[in-house]
C-alpha cells in the first residue's frame, strides 16, 4: 500500500469481497470478463452491469424481460422422465410471448426503447427444479442432478433459439443484428439476441406454489405466528405428495415439525426421504457443479445463492467462490446463515452494549411456555421490558431434571439480554442442545417437542421475538416491513414467508 496513493492489489480487493460476503452475505460477485464471453451484441459495446441478482448482464439503458417455466410439471406419469415433447412446445410458445411483452411496454426514455426494442433481449428460465428432482427421486447433491440439469439447460436453450429463429422468419430479426454474433459468428437469423435466463422467481414461484429457480429446497418446515398462534405449514411438495400417496399422518406432521429428518421416519417412503435434502444439507461444491451445469446452456447469467452454515469459514467463502469462477460461472452469491445484520442496527447495538447489563425496570410484560420434557413439565418465561426481551425464568413442574443448570442458564441469557446482545445469538448457541432424558423419552412421548431444557429456553426465545418484532438492540433483525416475520435469503434476494403477506425484495 503506498503512502502517498491509495490503491489495491488484486488480491486485497479478492480478500476484502470474501470478508465481507462472509460476514453479510453481500456483495455477490460478477466476472465481468466471462460476462462479456457471451455478449450477443459486443459490437455496441461491452457489458459492464447486470440487473440486480445478478442473472441478466445488460448494456446501458436495457431492460430485463424474463419468464420461467415450472418444470415440475413435465414430469412423466411413472415419474421416471420429463415429456420432452410438451416442454419443447412450452418454450416456443413462452418465447413468442416474451417477445410479444418487448413490443406491447411502455418505456418511459427513448433511450430504453432505443437499446431494448434493438437488442429484444429476452431471458426464458425455470423454476422448479428441486421439486422435480424430489419426484424423479434425485438428490440434489449427486452427479445424476447435475447431468440432469445439463440436458434440461441444453434442451430449453435448443428448442428457445428455434423458436426465435423462426419468429425471426416471421417477423424480422432484431434490429441489431447486424454485427452481432448471430451475423457474424453464426450467420442465424434471430428474433431476439439472447433468449435464455436462470433467474431467482421470488414472486412467481409462491404464486406457482412451487420451490424457486434452481435452488434446492430451503426448509422442509417453515412456522408463523399468527393472531398470537404458532402455525407449522409444510413445504408444498410434501404437503401434496404426502396426501396423494397417503402417508402424511398427524404423526408425520408432527416429527416434521419437531426437527426429524425424512430419513428417520419410517412411514415416509424411502424413495421420498432419500432425494429430500434441504439448502443447508448439500455442501457448497454441489451448489456450485448445478450452478454451472446450467450457466454451460444459458445465454444470459444463472442467479445462484450458495448457502453456507453459521459456522462457515471465511476460507470456506474463498473456495466456493474461487469454484464458481474455474467452472464458467458468470457470477453468484453466498449467504452464511444469520449472519445479514443491518449495519445501522449494529452500530446501535454497539453503541448500546456495555460489560454490565441495563437494570431492571420494576415492572415487564412477557408470556409463558408450556414445554413436556423427559423429567417433567417445563414453563418459560420471557419478559420484555422497552428495549426488547430481557430477562428468561424456566420452573420445573414437577420434581426432578436439572433445576439448577436451568436456573443457571436462565441467569446467564437474561444477563446477555440486558448487555444487549441479540437475543437470535443466545438462540443460535441453545437451540439444538439434547439432554439424554428427553430424548430418550421423546421415542415413546409423542408430546415432548423439545430436545433439553436448553432448547425449551431457545424456543420460548425465538416465540417470543416472532411476537414481537422489536429486539435487544433496536429493530428486530431481518424483518419483514409488510407483516414483521423474519426474512429468509436467498438467491440475492429477502423473502417473507408468510403466505398472507408475500413481500419480496431483491438487490
Amino acid at each position: 500500500m503506498s503512502s502517498e496513493t491509495d490503491y489495491y492489489t488484486v488480491k486485497e480487493i479478492w480478500n476484502t469481497i470474501v470478508r465481507c460476503a462472509h460476514a453479510t452475505g453481500e456483495p455477490g460477485v460478477c466476472f465481468i470478463d466471462r460476462v462479456n464471453e457471451d455478449n450477443p451484441t459486443l459490437n455496441l459495446g461491452q457489458i459492464e452491469a447486470t440487473n440486480p441478482c445478478g442473472e441478466q448482464p445488460l448494456l446501458p439503458h436495457e431492460a430485463c424481460n424474463l419468464g420461467s417455466i415450472n418444470v415440475a410439471k413435465f414430469i412423466t406419469e411413472d415419474g421416471t422422465d420429463l415429456d420432452w415433447d410438451l416442454l419443447a412446445e412450452t418454450v416456443k410458445l413462452a418465447v413468442r410471448f416474451l417477445d410479444d411483452v418487448i413490443d406491447a411496454s411502455h418505456y418511459p426514455i427513448k433511450e430504453i426503447r432505443k437499446i431494448t426494442v434493438g437488442n429484444r433481449k429476452i431471458g426464458l428460465g425455470m423454476m422448479g427444479f428441486a421439486d422435480m428432482l424430489v419426484l424423479m427421486h434425485i438428490r440434489y447433491n449427486s452427479k445424476e442432478a447435475v447431468k440432469l440439469a445439463g440436458k434440461l439447460a441444453c434442451f430449453i436453450q435448443k428448442h428457445a433459439h428455434q423458436a426465435s429463429e423462426e419468429l425471426a422468419k416471421e417477423r424480422g430479426c432484431f434490429p441489431n443484428w447486424k454485427g452481432s454474433i448471430w451475423d457474424t459468428k453464426y450467420n442465424r437469423p434471430m428474433r431476439n439476441s439472447a433468449v435464455t435466463t436462470i433467474t431467482p422467481t421470488g414472486s412467481i414461484s409462491r404464486i406457482a406454489n412451487c420451490n424457486s429457480g434452481i435452488e434446492p429446497i430451503f426448509q422442509i418446515v417453515k412456522s408463523k405466528v399468527q393472531n398470537g398462534h404458532k402455525l407449522i405449514q409444510l413445504h408444498p411438495l410434501i404437503e401434496e405428495l404426502g396426501t396423494k400417496e397417503g402417508w402424511l399422518s398427524d404423526k408425520v406432521r408432527n416429527l416434521l415439525s419437531q426437527g426429524v429428518s425424512p430419513k428417520d421416519i419410517p412411514e415416509i417412503p424411502s424413495k421420498i426421504s432419500h432425494a429430500l435434502v434441504t439448502a443447508h444439507q448439500v455442501a457448497p461444491e454441489w451448489h456450485v457443479r448445478i450452478q454451472a451445469a446450467f450457466q454451460e446452456f444459458t445465454d444470459n447469467a444463472v442467479s445462484k445463492t450458495i448457502n453456507l452454515p453459521s459456522d462457515a469459514t471465511v476460507e470456506d467463502v474463498d473456495k466456493a467462490l474461487r469454484l464458481t469462477f474455474e467452472l464458467g460461472c458468470k457470477g453468484t452469491t453466498v449467504y452464511r446463515d444469520a449472519s445479514r445484520v443491518d449495519e445501522e442496527q449494529i452500530n446501535t447495538a454497539s453503541k448500546k452494549a456495555t460489560q454490565t447489563p441495563r437494570p431492571r425496570v420494576h415492572k415487564t410484560t412477557g408470556q409463558t411456555t408450556k414445554f413436556r420434557m423427559g423429567c417433567g413439565t417445563l414453563f418459560v418465561t420471557v419478559n420484555k421490558d422497552k428495549n426488547g426481551p430481557c430477562e428468561v425464568f424456566a420452573n420445573l413442574g414437577k420434581a426432578g431434571g436439572c433445576p439448577s443448570q436451568s436456573e443457571a442458564t436462565c441467569r446467564a441469557v437474561s444477563a446477555a439480554l440486558r448487555c444487549g446482545v441479540y437475543p437470535k445469538v443466545l438462540i443460535e448457541q441453545l437451540k439444538g442442545i439434547r439432554c439424554l432424558s428427553t430424548i430418550a423419552s421423546r421415542k415413546t412421548n409423542k408430546d415432548i417437542d423439545v430436545l433439553s431444557c436448553p432448547d425449551a429456553i431457545a424456543r420460548a426465545l425465538e416465540d417470543a421475538l416472532e411476537e414481537d418484532c422489536e429486539s435487544a438492540g433496536g429493530p428486530a433483525i431481518n424483518k419483514c416491513p409488510g407483516c414483521g416475520q423474519t426474512l429468509r435469503k436467498e438467491l440475492g434476494c429477502s423473502f417473507c414467508d408468510n403466505d398472507d403477506c408475500g413481500y419480496t425484495k431483491c438487490g
